[in-house]
């Protein structure tokens, strides 16, 4: 079995493509299977143009097993991150079925085929949405999660434990579930960033595209929380830096340091920004004025939420290293390359 050859599921997506990237470039080589149904060729074109490497691509739905398990047949990874998911919070609760169906199966595959196969490590791509509103901050691995508000919430939780309890069943398998907080920007060369189709669901995308007058305004969703500006708080860690924490779960397993067999690490900043710090930073570093306005609370919505980054900076030994202003600087010049704007 080749150690150092990873599939990468959903690859040719935001965050899939980054790290497609950082496996690279840490000598790992990478076979990227997606369906194309949330994305297109230009992450995997931007993966290649930066790498200088011709990645394997498959077209293929993880939810077709058995033309799922052709691709395992056809490569010899021993690893696999699993990021190929719908992920509209609001389109979840208003067809929750399609995000139950998805985003389980497809997963519920990578996990069966990875044991009939003989295939040992598993990266599970989850969310700080599982811990929800939570009673003391920052958050813990330790923290309770609360019951999801999505369905697309839901799922995360439920593929860590569909994760958790294979790992405890089959003895071959491992397992790491990295619960992201909030990634933005983009790759410093702007080949690869966030180009989300329709209206942006999250925060940056809008605002860039707000900057670049594809969006008449920019709505910030209430300035009467009981933070210090009145808006909420969130952990936005770089893409990059994100990117690097799978690399550091993919080693960890595959050198044998993990302690136990199925684990879980946050990966943010341990930093809480404001929307409004957010906001007013993207307009400094890229000397711009955003046209924004405050609108009324968005249902769902938690008031603050940030990473205690312990377990992962001492256990993988990773730590988020960019400093927002480059960040928000990164997607300021992905918007431009990707709209053409001098």
């Amino acid at each position: 079995m080749n150690k150092k050859l990873v599939l990468v599921s959903g690859g040719a997506g935001y965050i899939g493509s980054h790290t497609a990237v950082e496996l690279i470039e840490a000598g790992y080589q990478v076979v990227i299977a997606d369906n194309l149904s949330n994305a297109d060729m230009s992450g995997v074109e931007g993966v290649r143009a930066i790498t200088g490497v011709d990645v394997p691509f498959i077209n293929v739905d993880c939810c077709d097993k058995e033309a799922f398990a052709r691709l395992f047949d056809q490569y010899d990874f021993d690893s696999v991150i699993h990021f190929a998911a719908f992920k509209a919070v609001g389109e979840s609760v208003e067809d929750p079925m399609k995000y139950y169906r998805n985003n389980l199966l497809s997963f519920m595959n990578i996990v069966d085929l990875m044991r009939q196969k003989g295939r040992s490590n598993i990266v599970f791509s989850s969310s700080a949405t599982v811990y929800g509103e939570a009673d003391i901050l920052p958050v813990t691995e330790a923290t309770p999660r609360k019951p999801a508000t999505s369905a697309y919430g839901n799922t995360k939780q439920m593929c860590e434990d569909i994760l958790r309890d294979a790992v405890a069943a089959y003895p071959t398998l491992k397992g790491i579930a990295l619960r992201y907080f909030n990634p933005i920007g983009a790759h410093p060369s702007a080949l690869i960033g966030e180009l989300p189709r329709g209206v942006p669901q999250n925060l940056v995308p809008y605002i860039t595209q707000t900057a670049a007058g594809i969006r008449e305004c920019l709505s910030v969703f209430g300035d009467d929380y009981p933070t210090e500006d009145g808006s909420c708080l969130r952990d936005y860690i770089d893409i990059v830096d994100l990117a690097k924490a799978h690399v550091a779960a993919i080693s960890r397993m595959v050198d044998n340091k993990n302690k136990e067999r199925y684990e879980i690490f946050n990966v943010g900043t341990g930093r809480a920004v404001s929307v409004f710090e957010l906001v007013k930073t993207f307009e400094r570093v890229n000397n711009l004025k955003l046209n924004y306005k405050v609108a009324p609370r968005r249902a769902g919505d938690v008031v603050a939420v940030w990473a205690d980054t312990t377990l992962a900076n001492t256990e993988l030994g990773w730590v988020a290293e960019r400093p927002l202003e480059k960040t928000l600087q990164a997607a300021w010049a992905w918007e431009k390359r990707v709209r053409n704007i001098k």
